[in-house]
């Protein structure tokens, strides 16, 4: 079948979906600033409505990530934690009924993704810990992403460690909720990085492989698939297959 890069409407993966469980992946829900780098990791918000009404119209309940493959199920997350998601996403999904997981860097709660300005990306702030409440309150869930956001394959495996099973704790300890879902950060991994996020206590883990999930995929190297804004070429796509 062949797809799209990039997750912007429905339509091209519909029969894709049906194959398994989808999970969607989104970052900040802001329009695009003047002069961003990394232009991929934004989605207006517009648009962001517009993806998640059409899936609900669709007849999609949203799920945890590792929920056993079901017709008609999908889970949304949301890396980092960002401001953004709780000011302009949270309001849409409460009014059209989702429910959605964000993976939360434990060390960088209240300040800013400082990783994405050393990667080459702006920095942008993140939930400080009574946003966090307020999102959980909707009805959201949480999880985990390191303390920091490194690259776990990357970095010596004690720190490696340090970075899981610290970044688990620390939430817990501060929301009161046990930490069953992680994401890799950057979708880094490997081997050892599965057997540490495994060790941990964590139920599932997220990468950023693309695809659906089926009944014998691996919950601790889910695929998903990144939501974005489409561009002129992906539109030039979806009109010649589906014209």
């Amino acid at each position: 079948m062949n797809l799209p890069d990039y997750y912007s409407e429905l339509k091209p993966f519909r029969r894709h979906f049906q194959e398994g469980f989808p999970i969607l992946c989104y970052h900040k829900t802001e329009p695009v600033p003047a002069g961003a780098r990394i232009r991929g990791l934004y989605l207006e918000p517009g648009l962001f409505r517009q993806q998640i009404r059409e899936l609900a119209k669709a007849g999609f309940s949203f799920r945890p990530p590792g929920m056993s493959p079901g017709t008609q199920t999908l889970a949304i997350t949301f890396d980092d934690g960002f401001v953004s998601n709780l000011q302009a996403a949270a309001p849409v999904m409460r009014e059209i009924g989702c429910r959605a997981i964000n993976y939360l860097v434990a060390d960088r709660i209240g300040k800013t993704s400082d990783w994405e300005a050393v990667e080459g990306g702006e920095a942008r702030p993140l939930m400080d810990e009574s946003q966090i409440r307020d999102w959980m309150a909707a009805g959201n869930w949480i999880g985990g992403h390191t303390c920091t956001h490194p690259r776990l394959s990357r970095i010596p495996r004690e720190r490696a460690r340090e970075e899981i099973v610290s970044g688990k704790k620390k939430l817990e300890d501060r929301f009161g909720v046990p930490m069953e879902h992680f994401a890799y950060p950057f979708g880094d991994y490997d081997e050892g990085v599965v057997d540490l996020v495994r060790e941990a206590g964590f139920k599932t883990a997220c990468t950023m492989d693309r695809g659906v999930n089926a009944r014998e995929t691996d919950p601790f190297c889910l695929k998903r698939w990144t939501a974005r804004y489409p561009t002129r070429t992906l539109k030039s796509l979806i009109r010649r297959i589906f014209r």
